[in-house]
């Protein structure tokens, strides 16, 4: 974003430093190209023509929104944009082809595009069409004067964007008319100076947002209600409406002098008190009693004022609560256009009627499944329990070695008697260290391991 300090920094240019695209400072040869001027035709060589084009257009705008402005002039941009001493020699072709594309329009002819009756002399922004950029025209000759001021449309709409934003979010839109020199105080901020104040309001009222009106030689804009909505005329509600809030900040301004007046009158009493200034002092207080008095009338008159803006403000909440309820309404009736009770109650009807045909169903294909296969529960009872009791006698036995127990059921091994098997056992309890075998062991005596 620009700032006074980075524009401190900016190079000979006067753009802001950082922001210029990298070959300005670093490609000699590139820039030189870039500063000659354009051939006369883009048929000559389409490619120098396009990539000049392409590195100046973009720039040229991006810099007029990095400063804020909305107004162009050749001159200005020269200045911007000199390099070690030179001028860009092929701008005034960049801004007629922006002109052409309609990226730019000449300011006075954005000026006539819109019914602007309300600009005069006396607002100050009533510009006529440079001499020499006339007599080009005349002549033929499409070239931009150095002097002639060019408006830069999409960066103007932004513009007016904010300029509506900061109006919504004042105190102002209380009320949709507002005095013109006030929106012209709150705007200051957003608009570097009156012209483009004015453009602004133009692009406004050439979206229908705005309109303006003179009003008893005082011009009076007034706002479209939503950012989406169309700004109506201004009728004798809106004029009534403003000239009370006229009144109501005049009353205040006298109530607020008027309360000055009053604390003179008793300071004024207090010093003839000290200087033993009787009759003055009492002179004083009766004045200052009068002002009080006068202040209190202008107080009750400022409370009527601010009562009926009051109303009036409550009576258009009303109007667009009404508004907002009848769209409903209107909505409602169209969703329920064709939902009587009786349909209503005939589709609960059908529901239930599906529901218990479904349920029959149901019960129709479980009968069926089960048909022809009763069984005695008893029976099954019986049966369960041998079962179990078989089940129980069975040793539950399982090999460690499940790759010995895969080959024992596939090859069945020959029977072996309990000798035997005692005999292995005890070579294995000696070689494992696990069983004595018998006591001709007297040196050491341990009990088997199981």
């Amino acid at each position: 974003m620009w700032s006074p300090e980075r524009e401190a920094e900016a190079p000979a240019g006067g753009d802001p430093a950082g922001l210029l695209p990298p070959e300005w400072e670093e490609d000699e040869e590139r820039m030189s190209f870039l500063f000659s001027a354009f051939k006369r035709s883009r048929e000559v060589n389409s490619t120098d023509w396009d990539s000049k084009m392409g590195f100046w257009a973009p720039l040229v705008l991006s810099h007029s929104r990095r400063q804020g402005v909305v107004r162009l002039r050749l001159r200005d941009l020269q200045e911007a944009f000199q390099r070690k001493g030179s001028v860009p020699l092929g701008l005034a072709t960049v801004l007629q082809d922006l002109l052409r594309r309609g990226e730019l329009q000449r300011e006075s002819d954005f000026m006539a595009s819109v019914d602007s009756s309300w600009i005069s002399w006396g607002v100050g922004v009533f510009l006529l069409k440079p001499l020499k950029w006339t007599l080009s025209n005349m002549l033929g000759d499409n070239k931009v004067p150095a002097e002639e001021v060019l408006v830069a449309v999409e960066l103007l709409k932004e513009k007016a964007e904010e300029v509506y934003r900061v109006y919504q979010n004042s105190p102002l839109s209380s009320h949709p008319v507002v005095a013109l020199s006030e929106l012209s105080t709150l705007c200051a901020g957003c608009c570097p100076d009156e012209r483009t104040f004015y453009l602004v309001l133009l692009q406004l009222q050439k979206e229908k947002r705005v309109t303006v009106l003179e009003q008893n030689g005082e011009k009076i804009v007034k706002f479209a209600r939503g950012p989406h909505a169309k700004v109506s005329p201004v009728n004798d509600v809106d004029v009534g409406v403003y000239q009370l809030m006229q009144s109501e900040q005049l009353l205040s301004r006298k109530v607020e002098s008027l309360s000055q007046e009053a604390e003179r009158c008793k300071e004024e009493a207090r010093r003839a008190c000290r200087a033993g200034k009787k009759q003055l002092a009492l002179r004083s207080l009766k004045a200052k009693q009068r002002t009080e008095k006068r202040i209190e009338a202008l107080h009750a008159k400022l409370d009527t004022v601010q009562g009926i803006l009051d109303r009036i403000y409550a009576s258009q909440t009303d109007q667009m609560v009404f508004n907002a309820y009848q769209a409903g309404v209107g909505a409602l009736k169209l969703s329920m256009k064709d939902v009587t009770v009786e349909k209503a109650e005939s589709l609960v009807d059908q529901i239930q009627e599906l529901c218990d045909t479904q349920d029959e169903v149901s019960q129709t294909l479980a009968g069926g499944v089960t048909n022809g296969l009763d069984f005695d529960s008893e029976e099954l009872e019986k049966e369960l329990d041998i079962l179990l009791q078989d089940t129980t006698k069975e040793p539950s036995y399982l090999p460690d070695n499940t790759h010995e127990t895969f080959y024992t059921n596939i090859v069945p091994k020959p029977r072996i008697s309990d000798a035997e098997l005692e005999a292995e056992l005890e070579k294995l309890s000696l070689s494992e260290g696990g069983l004595v075998p018998s006591s001709k062991s007297p040196k050491r005596q341990l009990e088997p391991t199981l």
